[in-house]
């Protein structure tokens, strides 16, 4: 039948299939981040003198948005990934298409709901902030993504377990675009020709996120239109080993979910603890007003979770990727596979997350004055974020592994033990630290639940201990070449750049990330490290290069 002709794509190993993804949902994933602080830059300027504020309740707003969304959507595309994933590996390509339409339905439901509760809720979650009447209208604009994200996942979640994440980045990319060019109109035109009023800036930018949404499913629906015939296909060829039952189905997917869920809003939950708590234990102690304790918190959680959570979103694309592949592995019984597939995972993080890291730490004044203004404790700040988001990016890699092999109890364990020890810590570091405090407490909380999320890993896996912390030594050393060059680069470019201004600290940044970049890749490929870990792509490059 020529309708099966190409259906099977060429054989890739799984290293090459991570490696794949990893580039796909890198792009997708570090593109929308990279779009997401640029518009910063004009957004600060033109709200001005309310600049500071502005930022506090969009950041306020988002994160309680955020856990809206880590429960209307239950977890689902990771969940929904890993259940087409182990259906597919088994051939039963008919129960993964039930699963999609089935979740596709509920979830629809669940947006309108989620939606109208976060609606209504806004004025009692707002208080409770500190975010005050100002704060609703943001909240509320907001709750209108939640009627469009639900369904957004469960087609991501479909692309991601067949281990097409093309689309999945594309999409990505589509919405942070739509997004951003909405909220940066209606601010200009608020703020420059209109009332001039932040509150109503602020509300439109927030409502942006529901236009992203909908240009995201317009073109997730555009890919999977062009999908469908071939999962049409293998569904008639389906070899189902037991009668489909959607209610199970569902069941199965909500009960994986659930895990995913608290997991995936891990970063989010340590965020509100902040929220929630900070304002509060500073003013029993210090005499800062309530304008300054908001600009506090702008300075230690707004602004760097905007650059931040560009390097963090590196290792949330790796374990994107790694999901379906470790699950299909524990799916199949095949245990070399599976250790295999986590020390490459490890090795990857580490790769790709110790030059990111370092180099924004190396950058982090100029990065501060580009995206907001001259300021030395912002920018210390930032550069404690930044080694705390190295700790949150090794614990988003590991718990997402260890659900992937159906650890999801322990995963959940070892997230609470992690929250106790932020709870346990956060008033002592803030009192002893002031703004550094919650940085510090989320650090060690999120340190220990990685601590126990790996040794369960090795005792599940067996994965090369050995192996990954010989490649970490090895990538420490090349980072600190790396940083070596780039220091020497920033000074001969400071003498004539002023990190000060805005645009001298742009050619600054460039000038030095272009060289940290071409350091570490070179030395990279010298080695023969990049080939180990990224695959026959690399090698080809290499030898294109020339490099021997």
């Amino acid at each position: 039948m020529a309708n099966r002709v190409n259906l099977e794509e060429p054989a890739l190993t799984n290293e090459e299939k991570m490696a794949r993804g990893s580039a796909w949902l890198t792009i997708g994933n570090i593109g929308s981040r990279l779009i997401g602080i640029i518009y910063i830059i004009p957004w600060y300027y033109w709200l001005g003198a309310n600049a500071e504020a502005s930022n506090t309740l969009f950041n306020m707003g988002y994160n309680i948005y955020a856990l809206f969304i880590m429960i209307s959507t239950a977890g689902i595309p990771a969940a929904i990934a890993k259940q087409i994933a182990f259906h597919n590996s088994r051939g039963e390509y008919r129960t993964s298409r039930k699963l999609f339409h089935t979740a596709a339905k509920v979830m629809l439901g669940f947006g309108v709901v989620s939606a109208i509760i976060m609606y209504m809720a806004s004025p009692l979650l707002s208080n409770g902030a500190g975010g005050g009447s100002d704060l609703v209208p943001a909240m509320r604009s907001l709750s209108v993504a939640i009627l469009v994200i639900p369904f957004m996942s469960v087609l991501r979640g479909y692309f991601q377990g067949t281990q097409n994440v093309a689309p999945y980045a594309i999409s990505q990319l589509v919405e942070q675009f739509f997004r951003v060019i909405y909220m940066l109109s209606a601010t200009f035109i608020i703020m420059r020709l209109g009332s001039g009023d932040h509150v109503a800036a602020v509300t439109q930018s927030t409502f942006a996120a529901f236009i992203g949404a909908l240009a995201g499913v317009g073109i997730l629906l555009y890919y999977f239109k062009k999908e469908k015939i071939k999962m049409d296909i293998l569904a008639e060829e389906s070899q189902e080993t037991v009668q489909i039952n959607s209610a199970a189905l569902l069941t199965s997917v909500v009960r994986e979910a659930i895990p995913f869920i608290i997991i995936g809003a891990a970063i989010t939950i340590f965020k509100l603890v902040d929220q929630y708590t900070f304002i509060r234990m500073m003013s029993g102690f210090t005499e800062y007003t309530n304008n300054q304790l908001m600009s506090l918190m702008a300075l230690f959680g707004g602004n760097p979770d905007k650059l931040t959570m560009v390097v963090i979103g590196l290792a949330t694309a790796m374990a994107t990727v790694g999901l379906p592949l470790i699950t299909e592995a524990y799916a199949q019984k095949n245990k070399k596979d599976l250790s295999q597939l986590v020390t490459s995972n490890l090795q990857l993080y580490s790769f790709i997350m110790f030059p990111a890291t370092f180099g924004m730490v190396m950058l982090a004044y100029p990065l501060n004055t580009l995206f907001y203004t001259p300021n030395v404790l912002g920018s210390r700040l930032l550069i404690v974020a930044c080694l705390s988001g190295l700790v949150l990016g090794l614990y988003m890699i590991t718990a997402s592994m260890l659900q992937g092999i159906y650890e999801n109890s322990a995963a959940l364990v070892f997230f609470g033990i992690g929250l106790l020890v932020k709870v346990v810590l956060q008033a002592p570091s803030i009192f002893l630290l002031e703004a550094y405090g919650p940085l510090i407490s989320t650090t060690i909380g999120f340190a220990v639940a990685s601590y126990f999320n790996l040794r369960k890993l090795h005792q599940k896996t067996g994965f090369n201990i050995s192996l990954v912390v010989r490649r970490t030594l090895l990538i420490i050393i090349l980072t600190v070449v790396m940083l070596l060059a780039t220091w020497l680069t920033r000074l001969g470019l400071g003498t004539f750049l002023s990190v000060e201004r805005k645009f001298s600290a742009f050619l600054l940044i460039m000038g030095v990330a272009a060289v940290g970049g071409f350091v570490y890749v070179y030395l990279g490929l010298k080695i023969r490290l990049a080939d180990k870990l990224l695959g026959p792509n690399v090698i080809r490059l290499r030898r294109k290069l020339r490099i021997k």
